[in-house]
């Protein structure tokens, strides 16, 4: 039995016994050599090139487990961008594949430019297992496998050896302007010889708008640092700036609407791999007052938004996971910490003094009305003595949290990110949208699925946009985008959470099967909503119970029974009648 259906069986069995099939498709199953060979013996040709769905990830030992298929037909929005995968899979050494996409063409004479498809060879990296989840791991003790998840389009062939299976990541941007209508065209995988595949394009007459004017709101928090790292360039230098743009580039791509600003050292109690330094310079000078450098600060804000992420800059962390402040003392001539409790008057003297400085220099800057203090769910005592302290600062002051729903605050959260396991009563999720304040979700190391881990099932990152829109939520957050661990192109895994939980794309930058079935989803959040709007004023009432009914199916709940794939497959019909 194949790789997919052995999966599927597994699924099966875990669902009669433990009702958790998602869970179970998390897991690569342990196929030994003597069934591998029995497998790729049973593949009909020496040589396989088919398209295949890019809901799942193939296994580069095994064959895969499809029907061949020639033909790719699809259905998409105008501004739309569309995926799909080619699997090679061959009982021979082959040198040298490549793919080479033509102009699709209508029968009136338009074209889709061949510059709007884009190819990528799919790569392999190290990966674990949820197990428990959060807390730190001894890769020993989880059970480890390659994950095809990268998609390396820097490269433009590739060799695979014998009895392997290499898959190519091909998506299509559909230009705005493009005329409704069926666009045809070849794509031609050389490997060993040439192979001619034809792309059926149907384009709707309906267009999606640009990712900057996306209603949702994707805050994949952002680890400059790591960049650095990684690239071997100096931290802030000309030559990291210059490198952090195609990264902030690519996230604004995705609809990106978010500034992670990190206005004090380590302000996650360095529990990743890189350090997370702040980018304001605290003195306390010899006379006891304060000095605050903001020229770092001011030049990454004004470079982020310059790569199109403008919406709103949240800013980490004046109650962090570890309470001490680094500043640097004149008399001392040293960098020393503060370290006094939340609530204090040792802390409010300290942040005071800083807040009221940096609320004129933000309003000199004119970033004041789009900056929010942000916290992580602290205690409540200390959340309510910063919402407190800043309210005295400023009224106007913005507040970002991300943790449990507190009714007791709420109305104090601009920016209210809950946690998966909860959901905004109605009444208050539609007071805040009336109110123009942000309700969102988010996944961590926690939740088994839906998540984004290296192991996680490719159409997981797409439900998560569905399930926004099904809550009525505005929008989804996760740590992080590109907090790397030491080897991020060979192995996913960190110290602590389960593979990739850190990370979404790759040095680079390259992007992922995740980070595209994420770009997807949001789409569908977009189409959703498009169509919510348009169904209400035309009064097409069948259409809009039609897309509601499909909307109720996305419960986390359901996920155990049912995996992600098979609830995408299903509702999708609803956005390309």
């Amino acid at each position: 039995m194949k790789y997919i259906m052995l999966i599927l069986f597994i699924a099966a069995g875990l669902n009669s016994i433990a009702q958790d099939v998602s869970l179970a498709l998390q897991k690569a199953p342990k196929i030994s050599e003597a069934e591998r060979t029995v497998m790729w013996n049973k593949m009909p040709a020496n040589t396989v090139v088919s398209f295949a769905q890019s809901a799942i990830r193939f296994p580069q030992q095994l064959p895969p487990d499809i029907i061949q298929k020639n033909a790719w037909n699809v259905k998409a929005w105008k501004n739309e961008k569309v995926h799909v995968q080619i699997v090679v899979s061959s009982k021979n050494n082959i040198n040298n594949i490549t793919v080479d996409a033509g102009d699709l063409k209508d029968d009136k004479g338009n074209a889709i430019n061949s510059k709007n498809i884009s190819t990528g060879f799919v790569q392999y990296v190290i990966t674990d297992e949820f197990r428990n989840g959060c807390g730190y791991r001894n890769p020993k003790d989880f059970d480890s496998s390659e994950v095809a998840d990268i998609i390396n389009t820097d490269i433009h062939s590739s060799s695979i050896s014998k009895n392997t299976t290499q898959a190519i990541w091909l998506s299509i941007h559909i230009p705005a302007n493009t005329p409704a209508g069926m666009y045809k065209g070849n794509i031609v995988v050389t490997a060993g010889k040439q192979y001619v595949l034809q792309a059926a394009l149907t384009v709707i007459d309906k267009i999606l708008p640009d990712p900057k004017d996306w209603t949702f709101q994707l805050d994949f928090w952002q680890h400059p640092a790591a960049i650095a790292r990684v690239h071997n360039v100096p931290l802030w230098g000309d030559k990291h700036f210059n490198l952090m743009r195609k990264y902030y580039t690519m996230l604004a791509n995705a609809g990106q609407k978010i500034i992670t600003a990190g206005i004090v050292d380590e302000p996650w109690g360095h529990q990743t791999y890189d350090d997370y330094p702040g980018l304001i310079k605290w003195t306390r000078k010899s006379d006891g007052s304060w000095a605050y450098d903001y020229s770092l600060f001011d030049r990454y804000i004004s470079f982020v938004m310059s790569c199109g992420i403008t919406q709103r800059i949240n800013c980490y962390s004046m109650v962090p996971w570890k309470i001490a402040f680094k500043y640097y003392d004149e008399l001392l001539q040293h960098d020393t910490v503060f370290t006094g409790a939340i609530g204090t008057p040792e802390y409010n003297a300290f942040w005071g003094a800083m807040l009221k400085d940096f609320t004129a220099h933000l309003k000199e800057k004119g970033w004041f009305d789009i900056t929010a203090i942000a916290m992580d769910e602290r205690p409540m005592e200390a959340m309510k003595s910063v919402i407190a302290l800043l309210k005295t600062i400023d009224p106007g002051w913005k507040i970002s949290l991300a943790g449990d729903y507190h009714p007791e605050i709420e109305n104090d959260i601009d920016d209210y990110c809950v946690a998966s396991r909860w959901v905004f009563p109605d009444s208050v999720l539609q007071a805040r949208k009336q109110q123009g304040k942000a309700s969102t979700w988010y996944t961590c190391c926690t939740e088994k699925y839906p998540n984004l881990f290296t192991f996680s099932p490719p159409d997981e990152a797409v439900w998560i946009g569905w399930y926004t829109a099904a809550t009525g939520m505005d929008g989804y957050l996760r740590w992080a985008y590109n907090s790397w661990p030491e080897a991020p192109l060979k192995d996913s895994r960190f110290t602590a959470w389960p593979a990739g939980d850190t990370y979404q794309v790759y040095p680079g930058p390259l992007s992922s099967v995740r980070f595209e079935k994420t770009i997807e989803g949001i789409q569908d959040f977009e189409k959703i909503n498009i169509l919510r709007t348009a169904y209400k004023n035309n009064g097409e009432t069948v259409k809009l119970n039609a897309l509601e009914a499909a909307l109720k199916t996305f419960t986390i709940e359901k996920l155990s029974s049912t995996p992600a794939q098979q609830m995408i497959e299903q509702a999708k019909n609803v956005l390309n009648e």
